[in-house]
């Protein structure tokens, strides 16, 4: 398996690895990853990778079999060989505005307490999706109340459970169409909030912002209508 170091220190920015092999695809599998492959909604991280005799810019990074990361280059050049030590450099910029977002989705889904049906991140904006019969009645109200959780600068930090404890307590699953994975023993949960003071925790394996400050304002869009009772709430980060 590739040691997800991403998940233990989403702030590295490079960092060095080993290729252990390549994928039939073209990807380029390594020991030790700070890029994040593509999954939960949030995509896959790009950047660079730097090798004695090499550089190739690195288009996105998924998942492969047996629990290993593939980073797919952006363009068909020389791919360092099996056993070769390189550098990775992340596109810090992209990631941290990933981060920025998916952490102001779990807030959206504590200011919209229903079930969340789907949802999607990006550089600039990201969206969830309710099991919402009828729209919101106040938008502005909403906003606001996601903006005051977004001012607390409260921490986000990280538990483990086991998968015979998420089974024993479904509640923290706010996720319909999607069930975290399970078989691996235990799995990652994403607190904000700490003591009386926790506002959220639920499971995850992407990465986010140690503090909610780091966000900085939020914006909430348009709220779609997306089949009988499914409502689409996307919302962007604040320009200027």
């Amino acid at each position: 398996m590739t040691d997800a170091i991403f998940r233990t220190d989403p702030y590295l920015r490079e960092a060095e690895a080993t290729v252990i092999g390549h994928t039939a695809e073209g990807g380029i599998l390594v020991d030790r990853s700070i890029f994040y492959p593509t999954g939960g909604g949030q995509p896959g991280d790009s950047g660079v990778l730097v090798w004695d005799g090499g550089r190739l810019p690195i288009a996105t990074t998924t998942k492969a079999e047996a629990g290993r990361i593939a980073l797919v280059p952006a363009e068909a050049q020389a791919m360092p060989p099996v056993g070769a030590t390189v550098r990775q450099v992340l596109d810090w910029e992209r990631r941290y505005r990933h981060m920025r977002v998916h952490t102001a989705l779990h807030l959206l889904s504590v200011v919209i307490p229903l079930p969340v049906t789907g949802g999607q991140i990006g550089p600039e904006r990201g969206r969830l999706d309710f099991d919402m019969p009828e729209p919101p009645a106040d938008v502005p109200a909403l906003e606001e109340r996601l903006n005051a959780l977004i001012e607390r600068d409260l921490a986000v930090t990280e538990d483990w459970i086991t998968d015979e404890e998420l089974l024993a307590d479904p509640s923290i699953v706010k996720t319909m169409s999607v069930m975290p994975p399970v078989g691996q023993g235990r799995l990652r949960l994403v607190r904000i909030g700490e003591g009386a003071g926790q506002v959220d925790l639920q499971p995850c394996g992407g990465t986010h912002v140690a503090r909610t400050g780091e966000i900085g304002r939020v914006e909430i869009g348009r709220i779609e209508k997306k089949g009988r009772q499914n409502r689409r709430v996307t919302i962007a980060l604040a320009t200027g």
